[in-house]
């Protein structure tokens, strides 16, 4: 049989109520209470029933996190960060997978599994402002991603642009100037590549230098193998490119696989920029220089969102916080002995 709140309270010597507003951290404890109450949950091991805590204020003590791609780290470290700021307030969360499909992005948008959770974090991909204005789900919604909507939800996401000129300004720096862009895409459904490779036309165009639209490379998708047929068409040009900015980090590991194939060095030949700062881009042959966004600082900022929205605070007016990034030098643009130094932007 386990342990009951009564059995602590016997141990601390104080009443059943006072365990019970320890337990859920109410505010009106003095420390010194709090402190003799904990530890007598210590010494018996004391473990708080959370699936009847949640009962009891009609809640399933699940949250949903929806993203559109399983296949890219970058979305598995995300799900990490956010199961961990999810633990910190009790909660577990149920991580679906949309494939980027629009009919998915709607399902669970418009409450899909609603009886089961608390609230969604979704990371859209297809889906317009109309469809979430036309949501009728009452369960609380926080978006990720840089897609922007004109929609009364919470929405987390990180100034794309302002990354993407850090990368191109750090590439400059390095003497680069015909700097290629891998990674556009067509249609709205991928305003991310929009708003980075606004970034990389700015921030040339801020260094004196006009941009080459014939440098955009437009890949078919966002892996491994779209940036290495990106890069080996780039090589195929008589005036090839001396630097590039990714996409993101599949894509410029791509690229790093066809320049090695090509036989040309990096980053003498030619220097890479990622964004994502995935695992895999630290132990690259040749490590990559990326765009670190603050992955626990996004996944933070949208549990708490839900955790304040299912205790009552109002989405009158529904916040749009920047989450930091850090420009990460490695050696896919500088030296063994120059890389490794970070750069908070």
């Amino acid at each position: 049989m386990g342990v009951s709140l009564k059995d602590v309270a016997q141990r601390a010597g104080v009443s059943i109520k006072t365990v019970s507003n320890v337990v859920n951290n109410y505010q009106h404890v003095t420390p010194a209470m709090r402190a003799k109450v904990q530890k007598a949950i210590d010494e018996l091991g004391y473990r708080p029933n959370l699936t009847a805590r949640h009962l009891r204020k009609g809640r399933t003590g699940i949250i949903a996190l929806a993203v559109p791609e399983f296949g890219n780290p970058y979305f598995a470290e995300l799900a990490g960060a956010v199961i961990d700021a999810a633990a910190r307030h009790d909660y577990t969360v149920l991580v679906d997978h949309t494939a980027g499909l629009r009919e998915k992005e709607l399902l669970v948008s418009q409450g899909f599994r609603s009886h089961v959770i608390d609230g969604l974090i979704l990371s859209p991909i297809h889906l317009e402002t109309e469809d979430l204005m036309a949501r009728t789900e009452t369960a609380p919604l926080v978006l990720l991603g840089e897609r922007e909507y004109e929609a009364p939800y919470e929405h987390i996401a990180i100034d794309n642009v302002a990354a993407a000129r850090a990368a191109v300004r750090h590439l400059v720096a390095q003497g680069n100037r015909r700097i290629a862009f891998l990674g556009s895409r067509t249609g709205q459904e991928r305003q991310p590549a929009h708003l980075r490779l606004r970034g990389w036309r700015e921030e040339l165009a801020a260094a004196g230098i006009t941009p080459d639209e014939s440098l955009v490379v437009v890949t078919d998708g966002y892996g491994r193998e779209d940036g290495a047929a990106g890069m080996a068409r780039l090589l195929d040009r008589e005036d090839r490119p001396d630097a590039v900015f990714a996409y993101n980090d599949l894509i410029a590991i791509g690229a790093m696989r066809a320049l090695t194939e090509r036989g040309l060095r990096i980053p003498d030949d030619v220097a890479v920029v990622g964004f994502d700062d995935i695992e895999e881009s630290r132990y690259t042959t040749t490590t990559l220089t990326t765009i670190a966004p603050d992955k626990d600082a996004i996944a933070r900022l949208a549990v708490d969102s839900l955790v304040e929205q299912l205790s009552g605070r109002p989405v009158a007016e529904p916040r749009r916080p920047r989450p930091g990034y850090r420009l990460v030098v490695r050696e896919s643009t500088a030296s063994r002995s120059d890389s490794g130094h970070t750069e908070d932007l």
